[in-house]
């Protein structure tokens, strides 16, 4: 297992600090994972920060971010850092259009497209909450985790920055008891964040953090767990709309469902609110979702023949 380091959350906070290489270039470090692959969520917020880095300061404040659209196109390398390069589309009176590639070895693994807004008065309608439990009645994934004597599993619970708790069984483990193509979890940062953090910190952190639940429900759906052997997993593309402002140290509810999969592809949508209701963001990604038995005969036999370590699934950069 790789060594896990810091503190979760501060190693987290450390990677969107990144370094300025020139007027619209930086450059930023990884986090350790089990399967030597750059994880998503992290190179997502790492290329949102760098983006909105270039944003010049009109004198009515920071415009907020209000939606990014990425492609997801290449494996990202751990032991190489990641070179970000932003490309400013259009800077008009009211929004600002930022195009960023993260780049390893001059090839992008992350193309991403984000979009800015200056704070302006509007009609106002949302989508209303559901009822859930109380995230303090649930157990966590990090408890989860800790209660199974492997060492995949320490090093997951080692290593979360969030806090996690499904209402009804999670799939980490095992299927669930009953298919569905709807899910609901609460989710906050592990321990409380700085009080400077930014509103356009607390929104890339959301990007951060979400990766690693999106395609829960295709897998809820076909009875899959992150468990499923010889099992692929990929996040393909992503967007995200930000409605409202929002804190990631308080929890947030995510309503997910999925309605498609098809072609070794599953869509996974997300609501997510806070806990007074509000409706703060809404999150769509594809992924790929491939099992053995989906396969020819040759190459399911082939790809069900894994290390029992290997069992151990989570989205990344594919």
């Amino acid at each position: 297992m790789p060594d896990a380091g810091a503190e979760p959350l501060d190693s987290v906070l450390r990677t969107l600090r990144l370094e300025r290489l020139g007027e619209d270039e930086y450059r930023g470090v990884s986090l350790p994972q089990m399967n030597q692959r750059i994880y998503g969520g992290q190179v997502l917020a790492q290329s949102i920060v760098a983006a909105a880095d270039t944003l010049a300061d009109d004198g009515d404040g920071p415009r907020a971010l209000h939606s990014v659209h990425g492609y997801f196109l290449r494996p990202g390398k751990l032991d190489l850092p990641i070179t970000f390069a932003v490309e400013r589309l259009h800077d008009g009176r009211s929004f600002s259009t930022r195009r960023t590639h993260a780049l390893q070895q001059g090839r992008p693994i992350l193309s991403l497209i984000s979009s800015y807004q200056e704070d302006q008065p509007g009609r106002d309608h949302a989508d209303a909450a559901p009822e859930a439990p109380d995230p303090e009645s649930l157990t966590s994934a990090i408890d989860l985790f800790n209660a199974v004597d492997h060492p995949v599993a320490k090093f997951m619970s080692s290593i979360a920055a969030f806090d996690i708790r499904h209402v009804g069984d999670p799939v980490y483990l095992q299927p669930p008891g009953e298919r569905a193509d709807t899910q609901m979890l609460w989710m906050r940062a592990r321990t409380p964040l700085p009080a400077e953090l930014t509103d356009l910190q607390h929104r890339a952190l959301l990007a951060y953090a979400c990766d690693q639940v999106m395609l829960e429900p295709v897998l809820r759906r076909h009875g899959l767990s992150w468990r499923t052997r010889g099992m692929s997993v990929a996040s393909l593309d992503h967007s995200m709309w930000w409605h409202r402002p929002l804190r990631v140290d308080e929890w947030l509810l995510f309503v997910q469902h999925s309605p498609s999969a098809q072609g070794g592809r599953g869509l996974g949508t997300a609501e997510v609110f806070d806990r007074a209701g509000a409706h703060v963001a809404t999150i769509a990604q594809e992924g790929m979702v491939r099992v053995p038995e989906d396969a020819e005969p040759a190459a399911a036999a082939a790809a069900a023949d894994v290390r029992p370590d290997e069992e151990w699934k989570r989205p990344s950069l594919r």
